[in-house]
């Protein structure tokens, strides 16, 4: 049904134009520097209802030059709609933050607030990641497949090295000592099930079917 109201039809245009020219996005990329932020700038953005993740305090980057850089902290917003940057800015300008950036991937966004995957840099704690309004920054920290892979890989060596023979051992050990084991595992437990099992039947360590000598482990 077409827009008869000329307010709203342009207003229509203008959201349509900003979602053709890619400047309307779902999430935002904000600097808050403690320096010149309010106080209360987390109670602004929960005052808003939108969910969003902080990152550790960054106050231990340095420049190429080895020189401190000022201490920051890394938001990303996350709105159910998409908004464009004059409505992020005014949001961001309350927190009297630099001009917000769109977010080209939450996932290496919220990763980069403990420099995940950046080992030059100088590595964050991830249990000093602050999820607000509803928000889950675990979701971001999910493997990938080949990341899977190589701990299911782990997991199997471990399981013939010490000869584990239950499957809730494997569990209760991976949730005491490698929650990234575990998280494998909510994904992977019938393949590590039926390994334990087979060990189990077996009675004796993997051999190599060509050679008929048992595999070595360290």
């Amino acid at each position: 049904m077409p827009i008869k109201d000329p307010k709203k039809k342009k207003e229509a245009q203008k959201r349509a134009d900003e979602k053709r020219r890619g400047t309307r996005a779902l999430s935002w990329n904000v600097i808050v520097y403690p320096e010149s932020a309010p106080a209360d700038w987390r109670d602004v953005l929960d005052g808003e209802h939108v969910r969003w993740i902080e990152s550790p305090l960054h106050d231990k980057d340095t420049n190429p030059t080895g020189e401190l850089k000022k201490a920051h902290w890394h938001v990303l917003l996350l709105f159910d709609s998409q908004k464009s940057l004059e409505q992020v800015k005014a949001l961001t300008e309350r927190l009297n933050a630099p001009q917000p950036q769109m977010c080209k991937s939450a996932k290496g966004s919220v990763r980069y607030m403990i420099h995940m995957d950046n080992p030059e840099k100088y590595q964050y704690d991830k249990s000093d990641i602050i999820a607000h309004g509803g928000a889950d920054a675990n979701e971001y920290f999910a493997p990938t497949s080949s990341e899977i892979e190589s701990l299911i890989i782990e997991m199997e060596d471990f399981i013939v090295k010490y000869e584990v023979q239950e499957y809730m051992d494997l569990v209760y050990y991976s949730r005491q000592y490698r929650t990234d084991w575990h998280n494998a595992l909510m994904q992977k437990s019938y393949t590590i099930e039926r390994f334990i099992k087979s060990l189990r039947h077996a009675g004796r360590k993997p051999i190599d079917p060509t050679t008929g000598e048992i595999f070595t482990f360290e």
